[in-house]
């Protein structure tokens, strides 16, 4: 099985007050790049975050929406520093004393006091707020990685196609050459006849020559070693995994053989073929950047 790098999920989670949201998308790119964006209260969370991906993307280049809600009642709550009221109350007792004054603090007078009472955030549960976000994060990855797989279906397809019909342009020039060489050898053989006429004709160099020209165009290696990438390739396909970069390098190799192939031969059928196949490896190449 292999995947796509091209992938899209999403996942609502919703427990108790608290509703998370998780989107996530992602493109091709060499290595395994992970942007978050998230509420501030939950940076905390990133390292976790980042851990649990791993366990479902090798490689792409993936952005990762968080959205969070709290509809509960207590979020914030109002504290009562009675340490403050008490100092108040001491230094207008002072005053009063001071002045000669009367000592009229009421409550609702003293509550107004600066600090005497202070807004402030209840204590959040990490734990609790870990196990639902984990939820949404597991559940929008798995999302993701079917829509991996899914495209990573159609790649194999389409892949194994085009190796199949490399493996036909390979065949083509496989018999084809042997051809070339009794060509070459009859062409040879009539030029020299008449240009010596009723001479005779020396046969053992003209076999030399034969044999020169030969070893210059044989393109034999060349055919073994592009028909094994091949094959290679094939079977990276079948076993499938984070195969990406091994297919780029495979690929990388036929282009190779198939460059050497153009520049032995002289022959317009078998630089044709030659040339066609570097048009199916280039494409092959292209497809290979989707794979993870």
């Amino acid at each position: 099985m292999i995947k796509s790098m091209t992938g899209f999920g999403r996942c609502e989670v919703t427990e108790g007050s608290r509703k998370y949201t998780v989107e996530m998308k992602s493109v091709n790119h060499r290595y395994l790049d992970v942007n978050i964006k998230m509420p501030k209260k939950l940076n905390f969370f990133e390292s976790s975050i980042r851990n649990e991906l791993k366990n479902y993307v090798q490689r792409g280049k993936i952005d990762m929406f968080i959205t969070y809600e709290d509809y509960s009642e207590n979020e914030v709550g109002i504290k009562y520093n009675r340490e403050i009221a008490a100092e108040y109350l001491k230094h207008l007792k002072s005053m009063s004393e001071d002045f000669g004054l009367d000592n009229d603090v009421r409550v609702s007078t003293l509550s107004r006091y600066p600090e005497v009472f202070s807004m402030e955030e209840q204590t959040i549960d990490e734990e609790e707020i870990w196990n639902g976000l984990a939820k949404a994060v597991r559940g929008a990855a798995e999302g993701f990685v079917q829509t991996r797989i899914k495209e990573g279906e159609n790649l194999l397809a389409d892949l194994t196609a085009k190796l199949d019909g490399m493996l036909a342009h390979v065949a083509f020039i496989e018999e084809r050459s042997p051809q070339i060489i009794e060509e070459y050898r009859a062409e040879l053989f009539e030029k020299v006849k008449e240009l010596l006429a009723d001479a005779s004709i020396d046969e053992s160099r003209l076999l030399t020559e034969v044999v020169l020209y030969a070893d210059k165009v044989c393109v034999d290696e060349e055919l073994v070693r592009l028909r094994s990438h091949i094959e290679a390739m094939k079977q990276a396909l079948t076993d499938g995994g984070s195969i990406g970069r091994k297919l780029d390098f495979i690929a990388q190799e036929m282009n190779r053989e198939a460059n050497t192939i153009i520049s032995k031969t002289n022959d317009l059928k078998i630089s044709d073929r030659g040339i066609d196949l570097k048009t199916e490896i280039e494409k092959v190449r292209e497809q290979i950047q989707n794979i993870e």
